[in-house]
């Protein structure tokens, strides 16, 4: 692990909120030329400068410390209202895929309804790459993966899986039952 360039750090918290180096400073209580100096590694903050820091870029003074997970926050956001997914219906399911406006997505949430009732109503597997996560709303399903016992699930129950195993959900109880899907992409 690299040795974190705490100047680098500070810019990079700063960029983040859009500010210039006058704005932070002001938000800090620091003067510009100070805040320059720590940016570029000219100075060695005190213990003081470092909690105006944090204090003036809203965060908690350990962050200042640590590493960025990400190079660049890209601010996407999509919004689905209830029942305006884009449908799609097969002869087992019927699907709702939400917010499928973004693209490029690391996942793909949908809400199913099983209108399967029994393990005969499918062509075989169900297989894809990624992993799957599935939480059951309503009703009640049985679960059936290619290498494990099936698993009967109630509203409230979730299951994560690798999604290349074989894998079916059925409902059953007397209505469809409904389950919220989530399958990685990458």
């Amino acid at each position: 692990m690299e040795p974190l360039n705490l100047g680098q750090r500070v810019r990079e918290l700063r960029k983040a909120r859009n500010w210039t180096l006058e704005q932070a400073a002001q938000e800090a209580g620091l003067a510009r030329s100070t805040l320059s100096k720590i940016e570029n590694e000219q100075m060695s903050p005190t213990f003081e400068l470092m909690r105006k820091l944090a204090e003036g870029l809203g965060i908690d003074m350990p962050q200042l410390f640590t590493p960025s997970t990400r190079q660049q926050v890209n601010g996407r956001m999509d919004v689905t209202r209830s029942g305006e997914g884009q449908a799609h219906a097969t002869a087992t399911y019927d699907h709702e895929l939400l917010n499928a406006a973004l693209s490029k997505k690391a996942m793909l949430p949908y809400r199913a309804r099983v209108r399967a009732r029994s393990f005969d109503a499918f062509d075989g597997w169900v297989r894809h790459e990624g992993e799957e996560f599935l939480y059951v709303l309503t009703g009640a399903i049985r679960l059936f993966t290619e290498f494990y016992e099936p698993v009967e699930m109630r509203r409230g129950d979730s299951a994560y899986y690798d999604a290349a195993m074989g894998h079916n959900v059925i409902s059953i109880s007397a209505e469809d039952a409904l389950i919220l899907w989530v399958t990685s992409l990458r």
